[in-house]
């Protein structure tokens, strides 16, 4: 099988994940070497059978709606089946972008583990917590992957959302640690090779636009069990310039060759998946080079 990348997302992120597959062959010196494939949430039609009923979450009852922001985020453990669990995979979020090249990572000494991510200990107050938004995978080692039946169990109660997404279930032997540069939170430095928008009400690409994500729930210092909330307000200008200006540089360039079309960025824009200046922020965009040109002076 041939490496391949895969991007998971649904319709609300469609124009991030496009911008996402233009950036990892961009920064690529054997862009021909490895596939990418987007993910579409709307693609799998189990979830439809799942609209509305109660899943666990952070030891409590959440209702699942397609339509969140986020829904995607089961749909990173089904590449191991799609590759017939043979060969590598690396799986990437919709807000992740290429800096460096990313056959670095496929060429990685996985050293026996069947997963490399980045660990992130204390975030949502587990010491156990990996950020699988960013993972290279040994598919031939997860033959257990199995997203349906997961997900499935979930709305049993046999299994915790929160529990899933950070390989709670993995052996830990089987799980190696990804350095913070292949998945840097809102961080472009020089040493950035995978830049992660992460900070959802600041993605560069929706300021201005209704939140249209489930926050959990605050109380006392610690998180309400299984407990979300639509907050209201609207996305925030990224703090960062740089990552603005360097997505809709990659935006452009996806203009230019076609990847995504004039029109089609309207009909985003109209359904508010995209800011509605996004047009005139590609027109006016730096190039690429610029942009990445000021990392090492910038940091």
């Amino acid at each position: 099988m041939t490496d391949t990348v895969f991007i998971h997302t649904n319709a609300r992120q469609m124009a991030g994940a496009i911008v996402a597959r233009h950036s990892l062959k961009r920064r690529s010196a054997r862009p021909e070497a490895f596939e990418v494939e987007i993910l579409r949430r709307e693609d799998f039609p189990l979830f439809d059978a799942y609209e509305g009923r109660r899943f666990l979450r952070a030891g409590g009852w959440r209702v699942w709606r397609n339509d969140d922001l986020q829904s995607f985020t089961p749909v990173r453990f089904s590449p191991p089946e799609r590759m017939g669990y043979e060969g590598r995979a690396i799986v990437v979020d919709p807000d992740v972008f290429a800096v460096g090249d990313v056959m670095e990572l496929f060429g990685r000494d996985m050293q026996g583990k069947a997963i490399l991510a980045r660990p992130r200990p204390g975030h949502n107050g587990r010491d156990d917590y990996v950020a699988t938004s960013v993972m290279l995978l040994d598919c031939a080692k997860l033959p257990h992957w199995d997203m349906a039946r997961n997900f499935e169990r979930m709305f049993r109660g046999e299994l915790d959302y929160e529990d899933w997404i950070v390989l709670a279930e993995e052996p830990r032997e089987s799980v190696g640690a990804l350095e913070t540069v292949w998945n840097d939170f809102d961080r472009l430095g020089p040493d950035t090779r995978l830049l992660h928008n992460t900070k959802r009400r600041t993605q560069p690409w929706k300021t201005g636009l209704p939140i249209d994500f489930t926050n959990r729930v605050p109380l006392i210092g610690r998180w309400l069990p299984g407990a979300g909330v639509r907050l209201p307000g609207r996305y925030k200008p990224h703090p960062d310039p740089r990552q603005e200006a360097l997505f809709f540089a990659y935006l452009a360039e996806c203009l230019d060759t076609g990847q995504i079309t004039e029109a089609e960025l309207r009909r985003e824009m109209a359904a508010d998946h995209l800011r509605h200046d996004a047009l005139e922020k590609a027109r006016a965009a730096p190039s690429v080079e610029a942009v990445l040109g000021e990392r090492a002076a910038a940091a």
